[in-house]
């Protein structure tokens, strides 16, 4: 397969720009041009996979109070997302956003073609379970998904996934006490 001609180093002129994996709330647009500052529609490349990892909600925000999405390296197992081809003016505005993850660079596929040095995030400090989603969280995620034309399956597998932990979240919650 082909594989475009890129760096993910320091940008040599200000039209340079690097690939980016979204797999999280980043697969939605318009909830990533509120961390970048700018619409980031034209940047969409398209879906894409990343083989080898696995997804899970190994890391609390604080900002949104509840688990959010990490790709954990699992031989076999795909996660899809959104490959995105950023200006390297944002990639300050993204690091900050991702704070508590560190950069990855990882292998993708999109449309057909192999994007080698491909930047994704990976949680710092993994928890050793999941923590379940809030609902805001889990729509957002879920709107990127749909909106940026992931498989319907794996849409599915998804919410599967964030239903069962948040329906395990409730089951442990202690009753309310009464009076």
């Amino acid at each position: 397969m082909a594989s475009p001609a890129h760096r993910n180093g320091p940008p040599q002129s200000p039209d340079d720009r690097f690939y980016y994996f979204a797999y999280g709330s980043c697969m939605c647009p318009v909830d990533l041009k509120r961390s970048l500052g700018e619409s980031t529609h034209a940047y969409v490349v398209g879906p894409a996979t990343l083989t080898g990892y696995r997804l899970g909600f190994f890391r609390r925000s604080r900002l949104r109070d509840c688990g959010v999405l990490d790709v954990v390296a699992h031989p076999g197992a795909t996660v899809q997302g959104v490959l995105y081809h950023l200006p390297w003016r944002l990639s300050p505005a993204l690091d900050r956003r991702e704070e508590g993850y560190r950069h990855e660079i990882v292998t993708v596929t999109a449309n057909g073609l192999t994007f080698a040095s491909t930047r994704t995030y990976s949680v710092v400090n993994k928890t050793h379970a999941e923590i379940a989603p809030n609902e805001w969280y889990s729509s957002v995620v879920m709107r990127g998904a749909a909106t940026c034309g992931l498989p319907e399956q794996y849409c599915w597998e998804l919410f599967h996934h964030i239903h069962s932990l948040q329906r395990r979240q409730t089951e442990a919650a202690p009753l309310p006490r009464t009076a």
